[in-house]
C-alpha cells in the first residue's frame, strides 16, 4: 500500500465519536451493509481512506488493521427485503442504527458519511459530505462495510453464479442486466429497483 492521506482523527474533540458508513445502496441485488466504528482519539494511519479508493486486496488488509485496533466495531445489515420494504435511504439509516445498537461503547457523538440521518437514540450526530474521504472513522467504516458486504456476495454468487457477483456484487452493470435478462430474478433481487435498461423489458410473472 503506497497511497499517502491525511485524514481528520475525530470531528467533535474529546467525546467518544463513532464514524458510520454503508455499503451497497446502489445495488440491484443483496444487502445494504452499514460499519459504525470507534477509534482511538490518536488515531492515524498513512493509507486508510474511502473504500472506493483502494483495491480489494488492501481494503482486505485495512480490515485487519482496523479489527485490531478499534475501541469498538458492529456490522449491521438490511437485506434485500427489508431494501424493499423501507426504500434504500431508510434501510442505509436502519442498517447504520443496526451497527451502532452492536457496538460494545456507547458513543457520545456520531457522525456519517452522506447528508441524511434520523437520530439515534437521542445522541449528537453530525452528516458529512464525502466524510469517507475526510475522516478515519468513517473511513474505517466505509472498508469494513464494503468488504462484509462483498463476503456476503460471493457467498450468493455460489448459489445464483449466472449473475457473476463475484465481480460485479450486485451492481447495475450491463453483465448483471444481461443476466437478468435471460435468467430472470432470484430471492435476492431488490424489486423496487429498476432491474434492466429502458430498452429491454423483464417478465416478471
Amino acid at each position: 500500500m503506497t497511497i499517502k492521506t491525511q485524514l481528520l482523527s475525530f470531528f467533535e474533540q474529546g467525546v467518544v465519536e463513532a464514524g458510520c458508513d454503508e455499503a451497497g445502496r446502489g445495488c440491484l441485488a443483496g444487502p445494504v451493509v452499514a460499519a459504525a466504528v470507534i477509534l482511538p482519539a490518536d488515531f492515524a494511519h498513512p493509507v486508510l481512506n474511502d473504500s472506493k479508493k483502494i483495491n480489494e486486496k488492501n481494503r482486505y488488509l485495512l480490515r485487519e488493521e482496523i479489527e485490531k485496533t478499534a475501541i469498538s466495531y458492529a456490522i449491521g445489515i438490511i437485506d434485500n427485503k427489508g431494501v424493499d420494504e423501507l426504500n434504500i435511504l431508510k434501510a442505509s439509516i436502519m442498517a447504520m442504527h443496526k451497527a451502532l445498537d452492536s457496538l460494545k461503547i456507547l458513543p457520545d457523538h456520531v457522525i456519517i458519511d452522506g447528508n441524511k440521518f434520523i437520530k439515534y437514540k437521542n445522541i449528537p450526530h453530525q452528516c458529512i459530505v464525502k466524510g469517507d474521504s475526510k475522516y478515519y472513522s468513517i473511513a474505517a467504516a466505509s472498508i469494513l462495510a464494503k468488504t462484509y458486504r462483498d463476503d456476503i456476495m460471493n457467498d450468493l454468487h455460489q448459489k445464483h453464479p449466472e449473475y457473476n457477483w463475484k465481480r460485479n456484487k450486485g451492481y447495475p452493470t450491463k453483465e448483471h442486466r444481461r443476466a437478468i435478462k435471460e435468467f430472470g430474478t432470484t430471492p435476492f433481487h431488490r424489486m423496487t429497483f429498476r432491474l434492466l435498461d429502458e430498452q429491454l423489458t423483464l417478465d416478471l410473472n
